[in-house]
């Protein structure tokens, strides 16, 4: 039932972010719903701040007034994270939640997948889609984060730097 899961975004009082995936967790746990919720997170960073000459490390929230939640929708589910003490809302049109589709989880940091890939910078490639398709270029630059790389095709005689998604292109043997 946790591959149904999606990802929904609910509106909280700012600064109350961590007491309401303490409280929704608890209440899951009552419940005995967990199978219905397979995450909950308040993304985080990690910043430097400076004040005057002293540095500090502090972590932050990164949407304050926001808690991510993995779940199953059901009525129960919707009914039980609704009535949590702090949440105002799903974000959505009206009252109905709308999950976060795939390219808004991986833009948002709020799932991580570990991503290998089988080049380097200097490799040959062979893009594989796209308006280039089948075209062979050099690896340039590998952004992990962001899941690009930076090709430098050759066209018409010019080489020219093109940005694709690692799954547009394939290692050359």
């Amino acid at each position: 039932m946790a591959k149904d899961a999606k990802w929904y975004v609910v509106h909280t009082y700012s600064g109350y972010e961590n007491k309401v995936k303490a409280n929704i967790e608890k209440a899951i746990e009552n419940r005995g719903m967990q199978d219905l919720f397979p995450d909950i997170k308040v993304p985080m960073e990690t910043v430097v701040e400076k004040n005057g000459e002293t540095e500090k490390v502090v972590t932050r929230k990164i949407y304050p007034g926001y808690v991510f939640i993995k779940m199953v929708m059901t009525d129960e589910s919707w009914y039980v994270v609704r009535n949590t003490r702090g949440v105002t809302g799903f974000v959505g049109p009206g009252s109905k939640p709308v999950p976060l589709s795939e390219s808004e989880v991986a833009s948002m940091g709020v799932e991580s997948h570990e991503v290998s890939v089988d080049f380097e910078v200097g490799d040959n490639v062979r893009i594989t889609d796209g308006p280039l398709e089948s075209f062979i270029g050099i690896v340039e630059e590998i952004s992990l984060e962001k899941q690009k790389l930076r090709v430098c095709v050759s066209m018409f005689g010019r080489d020219t730097p093109v940005e694709l998604e690692f799954h547009q292109v394939e290692a050359l043997s």
